[in-house]
């Protein structure tokens, strides 16, 4: 069984180190970004599965920064997180591709809930996008 990647993106450094670590305990592969830019580079970098990602950050917010994540890496899975989120926020998210919403500070038993539900909406997705491809092979040949 591969290990499941996820990436806490927050600029509040204590917050994402703390939670990486909680995640990493139940063994995830958690990795830490703390804005936007930082955030893009590690998904270019690595085989993220899931992105946790704070709404408000300086600099790419989350809303900006799950519209780029969609943009460039439409299979990983975002969970959109905020200790001030509005209900418009949330459904914007939503209706960008989020995967859910939770609201700091969030139980990490929460977390990892939603993290196991955004698992299995990528594996949903991967294996409709293989299905796709396969008929799409088949009907050229």
């Amino acid at each position: 069984m591969t290990t499941a990647s996820v990436l806490l993106v927050d600029d509040e450094e204590a917050f994402a180190t703390s939670n990486a670590k909680l995640l990493s305990n139940r063994g995830y592969d958690a990795r830490t970004a703390l804005d936007g830019k930082a955030a893009l580079q590690v998904l270019a970098e690595n085989n993220i599965d899931v992105t946790v990602l704070d709404v408000r950050m300086p600099g790419m917010d989350g809303i900006s920064l799950l519209t780029e994540i969609k943009k460039r890496f439409p299979l990983v899975e975002v969970i959109m997180l905020s200790g001030q989120a509005t209900f418009e926020t949330a459904v914007e998210g939503l209706k960008l591709g989020a995967s859910d919403y939770l609201m700091k500070p969030c139980q990490i038993s929460d977390l990892v809930g939603k993290i196991e539900e955004a698992l299995e909406k990528r594996k949903i997705n991967e294996e409709k996008q293989r299905y796709e491809a396969a008929r799409e092979q088949k009907g050229a040949s």
